[in-house]
């Protein structure tokens, strides 16, 4: 796969889960880390939906507060029901949120028709999440007021596309890899998975089903890699006592790098069909003290995936213990004023789906927690991999971090280095779901843990102020990070979430109109509103500034910059033709004029076609002498409105408007 942000840039730079021979080293990608001393730590606050009743009752019922809620809402007294239902919903236990959904659903509906729209949407969210019953007229009813879907990213098909038909452009460099299997050192045939790196990104540790020497022939273990010379070298088995005859994985390591969680499946101390398990590096440098975390944090189910806060005091895993919302659920626990794990919490409604949340990941120097995800509102694939902000206590709704990195297949286990310049996580292809490899990935826009400034806009015809359909395009011009492009909406709108106190390049494009090229200074949340005009490709375009010296036909330096908009508008848009027409005044002979009208019309061509790559016989040159002028010819200036040259861009006859031939 391949950089196509920095293409664009370069282009437009003009305008079910267990526990967890010689190989060449692979080479890790390098991406500037993100300066943070003056950048915006957290996103703008959400609606915040507090259900204390979580980890204290399953289920929350009430009767006599029940049968009034009911008697108000048959009177309509809609002001006196909403503080009593929302009082009500609030006292929710975990079963209440499968069997008593049509409450959510009840209470977004009063809370959007008191005008209070934000709440709205966040309950309607929860009914999406949660429901066990046909909603579908729900969810039609949320997309309409969200207006947001997969369908507004480019396909990435579309993007490969175009980086192999640029990527013969002479004067521009194609982008640098970015979807990149970390390569047999690490990898195997059978399934490598569960990746953890030190902060420092000098080791990297990681789950492997290749098969060891092991008397019961379990074949899950710990490996890990170390950087060294530019490249992570062949994995090397943790060995005894981490490894086992039973199935461990799934392993986290404290800054230090002297503790060391991770899962173990089947094992007789165990206290379900996996547990959590602690160890620590003796001073020989060997691993010792392996501890079962116990029945505060194990279950008599499957326990695994452990993740670490900044602080290390609180240690996130996913388990499918009876109890929780879904099929498995995002847990945590947090060390008491002993030192002691507390029993575990279910992590609550707004993250946990009744889908499968597992493989958390929490932000090694910022309160954004990454898991994988079937069950939440917008996803590629199977499973996908979600960013969760952690807002004055409150988990904020989770968000998709989009199609660079989620495909058709599953994405699991991911990771970030500490300067959140790459990420590494397992996927899997959709013709192979089960075979996972690992891959390294510099990270894009939407994962980024800082991205939480918006962009949001609209572009509009400037003569009939309708909207306009296009793709746009985010470059980040001082951090280097990809940001995936989206469709304009129907109505015009855009929106991104970035980094602030950063400079982006933002191009429009569509066939209906010539690239825009905007440069940006983010520093906070900003609206914008873009007018433009449509090609009207009945009408010959005409450049002012495209003269040539008197009775010459050579490309001068200041017509360039023009002639470079064309060609990148041919190159964008390889559908579209072009007719060059060459016109002179009347003075002068009229063969001589033919023939230097039909000149100049070549040379451009040439220049265009050598410019751009562009085919042979996509571009018509034609000289017309002065046979055609605008008008007759009284003064000199008459005479120059004559000299010209004449662009007819042709579109294909199958192109239909609204984004042309995208």
């Amino acid at each position: 796969m391949l950089r196509t942000g920095f293409l664009l840039f370069l282009l437009f730079s003009f305008i079910g889960f267990s526990a967890v021979g010689q190989t060449k080293p692979t080479l890790r990608l390098k991406q500037r880390p993100v300066t943070d001393s003056l950048r915006k730590k957290a996103p703008e606050a959400e609606p915040v939906l507090h259900f204390p009743n979580i980890n204290r009752v399953p289920y929350y019922y009430h009767k006599s507060k029940y049968e009034t809620i009911l008697k108000l809402e048959k009177k309509k007294a809609w002001d006196k029901v909403l503080p009593l239902l929302t009082e009500y919903v609030g006292n929710f236990g975990i079963e209440n949120f499968y069997k008593d959904t049509k409450l959510l659903w009840r209470l977004g509906q009063l809370y959007e028709r008191l005008g209070q729209r934000d709440k709205a949407v966040a309950y309607y969210r929860l009914v999406l999440k949660h429901h066990r019953t046909d909603i579908r007229q729900v969810q039609q009813y949320y997309d309409s007021l969200e207006k947001k879907n997969k369908d507004l990213y480019v396909p990435l098909q579309y993007y490969y596309e175009l980086v192999e038909y640029r990527k013969s452009v002479a004067t521009f460099k194609p982008p640098r890899g970015v979807y990149t299997n970390m390569g047999d050192a690490i990898n195997s045939k059978a399934e490598d998975y569960g990746p953890a790196v030190r902060s420092d990104e000098e080791l990297f540790i990681y789950t492997s089903r290749r098969k060891g020497v092991k008397a019961t022939g379990t074949d899950e273990d710990l490996y890990f890699s170390r950087f060294e010379n530019g490249f992570w070298h062949e994995g090397e088995s943790f060995g005894k006592p981490i490894n086992s005859i039973y199935n461990e994985g799934s392993a986290c390591l404290s800054r230090d790098g002297n503790t060391l969680y991770f899962a173990r499946c089947e094992s007789p101390d165990g206290l379900g069909n996996c547990d959590l398990y602690s160890a620590t590096r003796l001073a020989d440098g060997s691993w010792g003290h392996l501890k079962n975390l116990g029945a505060n944090v194990n279950s008599k189910a499957w326990d695994s995936q452990p993740t670490l806060s900044p602080q290390e005091d609180t240690l996130y895993f996913a388990s499918d213990r009876l109890g929780g919302f879904g099929m498995s659920d995002i847990y945590f626990t947090h060390k008491g004023k002993n030192g002691q794990w507390m029993p575990a919490q279910n992590l609550g409604p707004i993250v946990n789906t009744r889908e499968s949340e597992v493989s958390p990941y929490f932000h090694p120097l910022y309160q954004v927690l990454y898991f994988s995800s079937r069950g939440q509102l917008l996803n590629f694939g199977d499973f996908d991999i979600y960013k969760a902000y952690r807002l004055n206590g409150n988990w904020q709704e989770p968000r998709n971090i989009g199609p660079l990195v989620n495909g058709k297949g599953s994405e699991y286990y991911f990771t970030i280095n500490a300067n959140s310049t790459n990420l590494y996580y397992a996927r899997s292809e959709p013709t192979d779901l089960k075979n996972l490899d690992l891959y390294s990935f510099p990270l894009p826009m939407e994962a980024h843990p800082l991205a939480v400034t918006k962009l949001t806009g609209v572009l509009m015809d400037s003569t009939t102020n309708k909207p306009l359909n296009g793709i746009i395009s985010i470059i980040d011009l001082d951090n280097g990070i990809e940001v995936a492009s989206k469709y304009l909406r129907e109505d015009g709108s855009f929106d991104f979430d970035l980094i602030d106190n950063s400079r982006y390049m933002m191009l429009i494009q569509s066939s209906d109109f010539f690239s825009i090229e905007k440069e940006i200074n983010l520093k906070e949340d900003t609206v914008m509103k873009i007018m433009t005009s449509l090609i009207d490709y009945s009408i010959p375009l005409i450049f002012k500034n495209l003269e040539f010296d008197e009775g010459k036909a050579e490309i001068k330096e200041d017509m360039k910059p023009t002639l470079d908009r064309i060609v990148l508008f041919l190159v964008d848009h390889p559908q579209v033709r072009l007719s060059i027409e060459g016109h002179t005044d009347s003075s002068g002979d009229p063969t001589a004029n033919l023939e230097l009208s039909q000149w100049r019309a070549v040379s451009i061509q040439k220049y265009l076609e050598s410019k751009g790559n562009l085919a042979t016989g996509r571009i018509d040159a034609i000289g017309k002498g002065s046979s055609v002028p605008i008008k007759p010819e009284l003064t000199l200036e008459d005479r120059a409105v004559n000299r010209r040259v004449e662009f007819k861009l042709i579109k294909p006859k199958d192109a239909g408007t609204g984004g042309g031939d995208w």
